[in-house]
């Protein structure tokens, strides 16, 4: 097996490449795996304005291909391959890595931070309009919404929490639900019903985004009646659940109800020097800032792990 590598990192996207970042500035030869595009959700992204050391904002693909290229720098690699398989070997011996074109390597620590996909309404003008309008992140986006109304989708707590967050700064907020009651945990729920700014509209779902170069309206259908209107909005913040992308640790490390990685506060899964950081894990925060500090830290606990079994680089 000739590639052999010290740190595996699958996924570029801000958790894996601010781990590429630490992992290649220990000195060890380290590989970050991506099979979509560099920056993972970030870069799609217009603007980034609560990533620290950026006061004026900064572009989603901006900061990526910085981040790409500060890895670089230290010596990491970016590899465009889809890592299908991961086969622990015995106690400190390497892992076995199979791409999707066939290739076999060897890993003597491997950092999972595949991310997590958002699900689509898979509506007309959704996808054409993301970044214009169309948002999964109240949280990152809501602030560029200010004094104009918006709509959240869905009725979990994630919904419900965000549409009470872009309270802050939206006019009005309709929470737009496929059902006739929610989802959200009752605090949640009371929370929501006493804030005036919130509109629910029941029973309903999207049909179509409308706009060109931004979100103008968007046409709802009532499903049990079955009339439909257009609702002059100016954003459209979709909360409809993730999916993570953990079929490369299905059968290999727990994963909680929603298919995230159960890890511990260093990252770790209990495959000895098998790491899960970012959005792919349990309990995250779902956020920029957070997925590059995940990766920080799974990057420092896999160098301890190579150091205390293989020894210090170059050994």
């Amino acid at each position: 097996m000739a590639d052999e590598i010290d740190i595996a990192i699958i996924g570029a996207g801000p958790a894996g490449l601010a781990a590429g970042v630490y992992a290649a500035r220990g000195d060890r030869k380290t590989a970050i795996f991506e099979r979509n595009i560099l920056g993972g959700q970030i870069a799609t992204t217009g603007d980034v304005e609560n990533y620290p050391g950026f006061p004026e904002g900064v572009n989603g693909l901006d900061l990526a291909l910085a981040m790409q290229a500060q890895a670089e720098r230290f010596g990491a690699e970016i590899r465009y391959e889809h890592v299908t398989g991961i086969t622990p070997g015995a106690e400190g011996s390497p892992f076995v890595l199979n791409t999707e074109d066939g290739q076999e390597l060897s890993a003597k620590a491997v950092i999972v931070t595949a991310g997590a996909d958002y699900n689509k309404l898979g509506v007309p003008g959704e996808l054409e309009l993301v970044g214009k309008g169309v948002s999964y992140c109240a949280t990152c986006d809501a602030a560029f919404f200010r004094n104009v109304p918006v709509i959240i989708v869905g009725g979990g707590d994630a919904a419900v929490d965000e549409a009470i967050f872009t309270t802050r700064y939206a006019s009005k907020v309709y929470l737009v639900h496929r059902r006739e009651e929610l989802r959200a945990t009752r605090l949640l729920q009371d929370c929501l019903f006493a804030n005036e700014k919130i509109e629910v509209i029941w029973n309903t779902v999207i049909e179509t985004i409308n706009g060109d170069d931004a979100v103008t309206s968007a046409t709802l259908k009532n499903i049990v009646t079955g009339e439909t209107r257009d609702l002059p909005v100016e954003a459209v913040f979709i909360f409809v659940g993730q999916t993570p992308n953990t079929s490369v640790l299905r059968g290999l490390v727990p994963l909680d109800p929603g298919g995230h990685a159960i890890v511990n506060l260093w990252m770790e899964t209990p495959v000895s020097g098998l790491f899960v950081a970012g959005d792919i894990r349990a309990e995250a925060a779902r956020q920029l800032v957070s997925a590059a500090g995940d990766g920080a830290t799974a990057a420092i606990r896999a160098e301890h792990y190579i150091a205390d079994h293989y020894g210090a680089p170059g050994s």
